[in-house]
């Protein structure tokens, strides 16, 4: 027994005084007497703990309700970062569909203003192989494309047309090694020949050292080559060079269309192509 009240002598000697109080109120509540000396003592010694464990009480409470609290924010947080995450990407989507609601605007005035039958097309595949630089667009025989028509943009040639399947088609690009376009100086319409090399500027081939073209000229097509209607842009010179000998000279022309950003392409069915669509073909890969 006394080994039971030593080991427990201390939660006691607590229990006996939270106890007290209460024990002398409930006793004396009823006849409404006046606290003596004892349970004044009593209540001086019981108020502290009992003050205590109501702070540690209170204390532990308002602990779960702050994490509560916080775990509510971060919830909340999470769930409105998300909401961001698809407005951004919604915003994005919109861009996107706003940039190429004007690409397609531009191709469809520029078809409008154009003679002949023009058909739209989607680029859905590159064949970047430096024999033969070619992209693959969305219509094909189905939709009317042929071998030999010319493929433009509102901005410029883009290539000719190799070979169509059903509901595809194959352009090489006027950037190939074998491209050949018939050209003119826009300013003075000194005739020339625009060169593929394979990438970046073509070449200004065949043109008189007696012509007239300087730095910045804009070039269009002939309309002599069987292949491209007249008067389409082709690019601007750069990097003349005017020889003291010989018979032609020399210059680079930035393509005006980007090959690389092809989006979007009409194929034009001009009386030229549809007239030797062999010929035609034959020419672009010679």
């Amino acid at each position: 027994m006394w080994s039971l009240l030593k080991r427990y002598y201390r939660p006691l000697i607590v229990g006996f005084l939270l106890l007290s109080p209460l024990v002398a109120f409930l006793l004396g509540g009823r006849k409404g007497r006046e606290p003596n000396f004892v349970d004044r003592a009593i209540i001086a010694v019981a108020s502290p703990v009992q003050q205590g464990l109501t702070s540690v009480i209170e204390g532990g409470v308002a602990g779960v309700q702050n994490y509560l609290d916080l775990r509510g924010v971060r919830q909340e947080n999470d769930a409105l970062r998300l909401e961001n995450l698809q407005l951004r990407a919604a915003v994005q989507s919109l861009g996107e569909s706003r940039m190429e609601n004007e690409r397609l605007r531009k191709l469809l005035n520029y078809a409008e203003a154009e003679p002949g039958p023009e058909i739209p097309a989607r680029v859905v595949g590159v064949n970047p192989v430096a024999k033969l630089l070619s992209v693959r667009i969305s219509s094909g025989e189905q939709q009317g494309v042929f071998r030999g028509m010319s493929v433009v943009t509102p901005d410029g040639i883009v290539g000719q047309v190799i070979r169509a399947t059903g509901g595809y088609a194959d352009v090489a690009l006027v950037t190939d090694p074998q491209s050949r376009v018939a050209v003119r100086v826009q300013r003075s319409r000194a005739r020339g020949t625009a060169a593929g090399t394979g990438g970046g500027p073509l070449k200004l081939e065949n043109m008189l050292r007696t012509e007239d073209v300087e730095d910045g000229d804009l070039i269009i097509t002939a309309g002599t080559d069987g292949i491209y209607p007249p008067g389409v842009v082709v690019g601007r010179v750069t990097n003349l060079e005017k020889k003291e000998h010989g018979m032609f000279q020399g210059a680079d022309i930035v393509p005006a269309v980007d090959s690389s950003k092809l989006e979007e392409v009409l194929v034009v069915g001009s009386p030229y192509s549809a007239m030797a669509p062999g010929s035609a073909a034959e020419g672009a890969s010679k």
